[in-house]
């Protein structure tokens, strides 16, 4: 259950971050960082490891893309 939860929040991030990598759009990535983190924790107690590596590669894009972008753009 906390899988399926992991990967629903997954998704719903992936969603909102892939349409942020387009510049003066990074905003949505402060949108979606918590949304990951939230994925992440549901990953971390679940039995399998798949929507726990889903949540921590979007995390991994949006980190690196708000990195790039200094936090704003």
């Amino acid at each position: 259950m906390f899988n399926l939860l992991a990967y629903i929040f997954g998704l719903i991030s992936l969603i909102i971050v892939i349409p942020s990598q387009i510049p003066l759009l990074g905003w949505g990535n402060w949108i979606a960082l918590p949304l990951i983190v939230i994925g992440i924790i549901f990953g971390m107690l679940s039995s399998s490891d798949g929507g726990r590596n889903l949540c921590l590669i979007v995390f991994l894009i949006a980190v690196v893309r708000l990195s790039l972008g200094g936090g704003f753009i």
